[in-house]
């Protein structure tokens, strides 16, 4: 399964990478706003922190996302748990 991280904490990109390594999963984490961002692919999940990235940046995801088989959650806290949550709920089901 592969998950793209939106927003969070830039020094815990490793943490977020590792856990969701446990979980089976390759993830790709975007802390900041990138060059990157203009293409996200198509992931299995997609994980928008919302509290630490500009709502610019969400709609230009949500944009992105739209018309593909992309599921999208959004959490408004950035923390290893609220991802282990998301990740117990949507890697399970996979």
């Amino acid at each position: 399964m592969s998950v793209v991280i939106i927003g969070g904490n830039e020094c815990m990109v490793r943490k977020y990478k590792d856990l969701c390594g446990e979980y089976k999963c390759k993830a790709k984490v975007y802390p900041q706003k990138t060059g990157a961002l203009k293409d996200i692919g198509t992931p299995d999940l997609l994980v928008l922190f919302t509290s630490t990235v500009s709502h610019t940046v969400i709609h230009r995801v949500l944009e992105q996302a739209k018309g593909k088989p992309v599921q999208t959650v959004r959490s408004h806290t950035s923390s290893l748990n609220a991802l282990r949550g998301i990740l117990e709920k949507h890697a399970r089901e996979k």
